[in-house]
């Protein structure tokens, strides 16, 4: 049995649609994320199939489908909300936690816009693999509880595409959309409802709206800095793909750098270079300015009001500068504050030399990191810098990962899952939740791709 307690679903009336997911023809299950499940307190038994894939409703459930609006590369949309996914409901694990279960690709809802409500298999293993790597690397996400194949076609340019439902889990869904939603319709009643809704759920102790955006402030600076560490592009950091709880959610056309330069762009509907890895702190920070905005009329008089939610978001530049140094600082294993001249040495280096971000940095553990460089002497004249300073390897170890879900891999894990062989999937699932551990089986998954086998576009899925 799940034990549900649906505190969004109590929510006023315009807050969402209620609907159930789109019954599927022949539900098959492709993996189940048991740890989560037992975290979660959710007996592996009751997570049957046919749940999972939306044919049946757990008792306790309400459907729903959460309305919000949202910046999309720049340009306003006053309606978006859910249109493919569903929010079975809520629960609270055996520690208080509380987490939504919501199924992605379980049909169209009156938010869907003309589209099918589904997903297609290589989004829905590429959120699984990507977001709990995420997850074992400590980054704040969403995670993945379940995939399931549906035995129905979705169809996409491509064609024909074998659908799939992801459980996803969440400690809120809830976006800075969500509150630009009722910012737009100057609904003040409906928007101090969400946020005493937000600060009891997930800020308790924040007094009042500007607490609450200082906390989100602080929360956005510490999950984008450990973005940048970890060489991740989001790559649709629309203000509807912000979590308020400082998550990291929707990974659409999402992908982590190869070769290092801070320019890169995997998204085939950034065309711009928006959302590039180097642009990602700026983003946040005009995202949070969208969500600033949408809390001032709950402020107080509006001069004082302004004034305070803008020193309130440039908090985020100091917040976000101190935690990348921190992040930086431990994967060269020092104290990055006092030694920042040092770390943009060898980034730039990186760039110029077209050097792969991972295993450079996972290389200054075991000497591998100057096969990574053309200009070997370069690098040795750095080296003779950094290891004067006596660098803490155990703080490397840790921040390093040895493996991540590189595209290419990923590519090929949902290649052959598509040709129904999950072996491929359920070797790099295990690989990249085990991604500081030293395995000589998983020693090619930690190549860099050849010219051949690199990925330069990823695509959302919808």
């Amino acid at each position: 049995m799940i034990r549900f307690d649906n505190s969004y679903a109590r929510m006023p009336q315009g807050f969402f649609a209620r609907v159930d997911p789109t019954p599927v023809t022949a539900p098959r299950l492709l993996a189940l994320n048991g740890p989560l499940a037992d975290r979660l307190g959710m007996g592996r038994d009751a997570l049957t199939v046919e749940m999972l894939a939306g044919n049946a409703i757990p008792d306790g459930a309400a459907p729903l489908a959460q309305a919000y609006a949202g910046h999309q590369f720049g340009g306003f949309v006053p309606q978006l909300g859910d249109g493919r996914a569903v929010l079975l409901g809520e629960v609270v694990a055996p520690d208080g936690a509380r987490f939504d279960i919501q199924l992605k690709g379980s049909g169209p809802t009156p938010f869907s816009r003309r589209g099918d409500g589904r997903a297609w298999m290589g989004p829905v293993l590429r959120e699984y693999l990507v977001s709990e790597f995420m997850a074992a690397m400590g980054v704040p996400t969403t995670r993945a509880l379940a995939a399931v194949a549906t035995g129905d076609q979705v169809w996409r340019e491509q064609g024909g595409l074998p659908g799939a439902v992801l459980t996803r889990v969440a400690s809120s869904h809830i976006r800075v959309g969500t509150f630009q939603f009722f910012a737009v319709r100057d609904d003040r009643a409906r928007l101090q409802a969400l946020t005493d809704h937000v600060i009891a759920r997930h800020y308790p102790g924040a007094d009042g709206p500007l607490a609450l955006l200082d906390r989100v402030v602080a929360a956005q600076a510490e999950t984008i800095a450990h973005w940048m560490a970890l060489g991740f592009i989001h790559g649709v950091m629309n203000t509807d793909n912000m979590a308020i709880s400082g998550e990291t959610i929707d990974y659409g056309p999402c992908a982590f750098m190869d070769i290092y330069h801070p320019d890169t762009v995997f998204s085939s509907i950034d065309r711009q270079g928006r959302y590039a890895w180097a642009n990602q702190p700026n983003i946040a920070v005009w995202n949070l300015a969208q969500f600033a905005t949408c809390l001032i009329p709950l402020m107080g008089p509006e001069e004082a009001a302004v004034e305070a939610a803008t020193a309130s978001v440039h908090r985020f530049a100091p917040l976000y500068q101190a935690a990348w140094l921190r992040r930086f600082g431990a994967k060269l294993g020092i104290d990055g504050a006092q030694h920042q001249p040092l770390i943009e040495r060898l980034l730039s280096m990186m760039a110029t030399q077209r050097a792969d971000f991972t295993r450079v940095f996972a290389g200054l553990s075991n000497d591998t990191a100057r096969d990574e460089f053309t200009d070997r002497a370069a690098f040795d004249a750095w080296a003779r810098d950094w290891q004067a300073l006596s660098p803490d390897a155990a703080a490397m170890a840790q921040a390093n990962p040895r493996r991540i879900p590189r595209n290419h891999r990923v590519e090929q894990a949902i290649a052959s899952a598509v040709a129904d062989d999950m072996g491929p999937f359920r070797r790099l699932l295990e690989a990249v939740t085990h991604p500081r551990e030293a395995r000589d089986d998983w020693a090619d998954l930690a190549h860099a791709p050849t010219t051949a086998q690199l990925v330069h576009q990823t695509f959302c899925g919808t």
